[in-house]
């Protein structure tokens, strides 16, 4: 098979995992080597579907032995196979990074013969790059499951970032539609990488010359919408798998019908992307506002409302805690109030301090007061005209919502509320 065509077919294998990140570390060139990585990252294209890209994102093969149900590489599909040799696929690589194609390599792999085979043949892949090229650009690595903690750990000293796709959010899912994959085969790799990157980070700070061990962390991806699990379900392990593995990352993935299967949504339906859109913002605010999965979403609201975002549905359930007062309310209360970002309130703490803030000010400070302005007082006094009743808030950020989505009408088709609907919210029927 010729080169071009086993790119081909291993490329789109690829499209399905979410590498939307950036590197996460800073190493500079070194004579005689190849590439550079910078913690900004290798985000500065975009694909058809709006995922930001640089990598050569592509697996080493797509000849799997597991017949996951969701997958398009599963061993039952009828589907044209290719595997590169690590040879072909580095010198690919490298002739890629020459032409100012890419920033790093992608690399992931269907499972070939057994874990330790395909681990093997990645492993080399990275060798040949780091040891041979002396490529020195972003790598971001898939930990196939089941392979032993020694291949791993030679993988981890070469990649920048490793990760372990659970892809299924419950052990139930597994085991219905990927009864090769165990939930501890998962979470296992993810134990030791989690080890393996917190002991890296000591032997540095003794040895400075210690070799990295994933120095830009771990991440994971999840499906979203190929299952039943509600929003609170894959919130909350998301919020585990944070806590106990340490995760840089949780990616979430709007399930894309690719094959026919009667456990899985119709090969017509559309893709959830503004569900994935909500979870990306709930898992922000959990990152880095201090919320918790139970206070986003509970038993009698699992799922997050299409027409607001997180946090503006968080603040209309607490209305009593508002509006507070901007020149007095504490770094961790502002952080709460719907458009008021991280940057903005470190601002309103400083400006603060030189005088007394009004709106005008805020709105030079960086607050959205299209949204804020329902939950702020400055100087004791609201928004001119706002009145603070939850239907009128409700009616206020919905009528925004609405504006902000025609004024990006190609948005329209690939978000679940229609355009019927937008008009529906303007025009206060919803």
């Amino acid at each position: 098979m010729e080169l071009m065509e086993k790119l081909t077919i291993l490329a789109a294998a690829a499209k399905y995992d979410a590498a939307c990140t950036s590197s996460g570390l800073d190493r500079s060139a070194r004579p005689g080597g190849l590439g550079a990585t910078i913690a900004c990252g290798c985000c500065h294209s975009f694909s058809a579907d709006g995922r930001c890209i640089t990598l050569l994102k592509v697996l080493q093969s797509n000849a799997c032995v597991f017949d996951c149900s969701y997958c398009v590489n599963r061993r039952s599909n009828d589907h044209p196979r290719a595997a590169f040799t690590p040879r072909e696929l580095a010198d690919l690589t490298i002739q890629f990074y020459r032409r100012n194609y890419i920033e790093g390599l992608f690399l992931s792999s269907a499972v070939v013969q057994n874990p330790d085979h395909t681990c093997e043949q990645m492993l080399e892949t990275l060798r040949i790059l780091r040891r041979e090229y002396h490529f020195y650009g972003y790598i971001h690595a898939k930990a196939i499951p089941g392979a032993s903690p020694e291949l791993l750990s030679q993988m981890a000293l070469l990649a920048d970032r490793m990760s372990v796709n659970i892809e299924l959010p419950s052990q139930k899912s597994l085991t219905l539609l990927a009864p090769d994959k165990k939930k501890e085969a998962i979470l296992a790799p993810m134990g030791f990488l989690r080890d393996g990157i917190a002991q890296g980070k000591q032997e540095i700070v003794k040895y400075r010359h210690a070799p990295r061990f994933a120095p830009a962390g771990q991440s994971t991806q999840l499906i979203v919408g190929a299952t039943p699990e509600s929003d609170l379900q894959i919130l909350t392990l998301s919020s585990a798998l944070y806590q106990k593995y340490a995760l840089k990352r949780v990616f979430f993935s709007a399930y894309l019908p690719v094959v026919e299967h009667k456990q899985l949504p119709a090969l017509t339906t559309k893709p959830p992307l503004l569900r994935e859109h909500r979870l990306y913002q709930a898992d922000w605010l959990m990152r880095y506002y201090h919320f918790q999965a139970g206070e986003l979403l509970d038993a009698e609201n699992p799922n997050f409302d299409p027409y607001v975002d997180p946090k503006c549905g968080w603040a209309l359930r607490h209305l009593d805690q508002f509006p507070v007062e901007v020149n007095k309310a504490p770094y961790e209360i502002l952080l709460r109030v719907p458009g008021v970002g991280v940057k903005s309130a470190r601002r309103i703490i400083t400006a603060r301090k030189t005088g007394s803030l009004d709106f005008d000010s805020l709105k030079k400070l960086g607050v959205v007061l299209k949204r804020a302005r329902y939950f702020l007082l400055c100087r004791g006094k609201p928004f001119p005209g706002v009145v603070m009743t939850h239907r009128a808030v409700l009616n206020g950020l919905l009528s925004q919502a609405a504006m902000d989505r025609l004024d990006q009408p190609e948005q329209l088709s690939l978000l679940d509320p229609t355009q019927e609907d937008v008009m529906k919210c303007i025009s206060g029927q919803i």
